[in-house]
C-alpha cells in the first residue's frame, strides 16, 4: 500500500466516522457527541456491543447505512494491510536469501534444537557468518527473534542445503533429532561438497561408525560427552576444562587446563617458572598467571617469579595434572 492509498483510506474512514456520528447526533434526541461517535465506532467494528440508547426507526435506517458503507471499507482495509504484510514478509525473506547467496566460507547449522541453538549462539558471539536450517515454525520464530540468517525447509532435501550455500560453506554441523536424519543429511552434504568440514550429532553408538563411513569428520554424542564431563567434575572438581585430541592412529589424547593456587604448591613459592621444572618433571606447561587482583598474564616468561597469592593456569594430560595436584 503506497502513501497515496493510505491517505485515501484514512480520509474515507474519517469521513464515514464524521458523517455517521453527525447523523446519530441529529436523528436521536438527547444524544451527546461522544455517544454518537461511540455508536458509530461500534457499528463499524461489528463488535456486537449493545446500543447506547434504543434507536428510533430513522436511527436504525442510519445504522444500516453506516454498516453498508463502513464495514465494506473495513474489510477492504484489512485486505490491504494483509497484502502489505505478505509483501513485507516476502521482501524480508527475499533480502535474506540474497544475503545467504553472497556468503562464502560460512557455517551451516542443520537443526535448531537445544544443541543447534547453543552452536548458533557461540558462532554469533564470535562474529562468524552462519545459516540455520529448520522447518519447525516455533523454532523459526526463535531464530527470527535472534535475527539469524536461516532457511525454512527440510535439511534432508538437497535443494534446501543448496539454498543454504552448502557448496561454498566452510563447515557444517548436523544436529537433527534422529540419527537416521543426521546420517542422511551427512551423506547429502558429502555428495554436494566433499571438502567441507562436517560435524554430526549421534545418539546411538552403532550410528557413529555409519556416520564415519559417510564422511563425517567429527561425531558428537551429547549423552556420552555430557556424562564424561560430569564424571570428570565429580572425580576431579579442580579440573577447569579438558579437550580430547585425535591422533593419526585415531587414539584420543586427553588434555586438561587446570587453575592451581600457588598456596597449594608451596614448593614453588618465590621460584621462577623456569626453575620449577614442571615441564621436565611432569610434562606440564604454565600458560597463564593470575594475580590476586584478577589481572592475568598469558604465556609468562621463564623468569617470572611465582608467589603464593597467585594462581597458575597449567596445561597437560589429565594424568600428569592429577599427579601434580595429588599430595606427595
Amino acid at each position: 500500500m503506497n502513501i497515496k492509498s493510505r491517505k485515501r483510506l484514512l480520509f474515507y474512514f474519517s469521513t464515514v466516522i464524521f458523517i455517521g456520528s453527525f447523523g446519530f447526533y441529529i436523528l436521536e434526541e438527547n444524544w451527546t457527541i461522544l455517544e454518537s461517535v461511540y455508536m458509530t465506532i461500534i457499528t463499524l467494528s461489528t463488535v456486537g456491543f449493545g446500543e447506547t440508547h434504543p434507536l428510533s426507526d430513522w436511527g436504525k435506517i442510519w445504522a444500516i447505512g453506516v454498516i453498508l458503507f463502513g464495514v465494506s471499507g473495513v474489510a477492504y482495509m484489512f485486505s490491504e494491510f494483509s497484502e502489505e504484510f505478505f509483501r513485507m514478509d516476502f521482501y524480508r525473506r527475499n533480502k535474506m536469501v540474497k544475503k545467504i547467496k553472497k556468503l562464502e566460507n560460512h557455517y551451516i547449522i542443520c537443526g535448531y534444537g537445544r544443541m543447534g541453538a547453543v552452536i548458533a549462539g557461540e558462532l554469533q558471539e564470535m562474529n562468524f557468518p552462519f545459516v540455520v536450517i529448520d522447518n519447525n515454525p516455533e523454532e523459526i520464530k526463535n531464530i527470527e527473534e535472534k535475527e539469524y540468517l536461516y532457511i525454512e525447509g527440510d535439511a534432508t532435501l538437497e535443494t534446501t542445503l543448496i539454498a543454504a550455500g552448502v557448496e561454498r560453506a566452510k563447515g557444517i554441523v548436523v544436529a537433527l533429532n534422529t540419527d537416521p536424519d543426521n546420517l542422511f543429511v551427512s551423506m547429502s552434504v558429502r555428495t554436494l561438497n566433499n571438502d567441507v568440514f562436517l560435524v554430526s550429532r549421534c545418539s546411538a553408538n552403532d550410528t557413529a561408525s555409519k556416520l564415519k563411513r559417510a564422511g563425517v569428520d567429527k561425531i558428537v554424542n551429547p549423552y556420552i560427552a555430557g556424562g564424561h564431563r560430569m564424571s570428570e567434575l565429580l572425580i576431579s572438581p579442580q579440573l577447569e576444562d579438558s579437550v580430547t585430541i585425535s591422533t593419526a592412529l585415531d587414539r584420543g589424547v586427553d588434555f586438561g587446563i587446570d587453575e592451581i593456587k600457588i598456596s597449594d604448591l608451596t614448593q614453588y613459592d618465590g621460584i621462577a617458572i623456569g626453575d620449577t621444572q614442571l615441564q621436565n618433571e611432569y610434562g606440564l606447561l604454565i600458560v597463564g598467571v593470575t594475580e590476586k587482583d584478577g589481572h592475568t598474564q598469558v604465556n609468562p616468561g621463564a623468569k617470572h617469579i611465582l608467589h603464593r597469592d597467585q594462581t597458575i593456569m597449567v596445561i597437560g594430560t589429565k594424568e600428569k595434572l592429577k599427579r601434580l595436584t595429588q599430595p606427595q
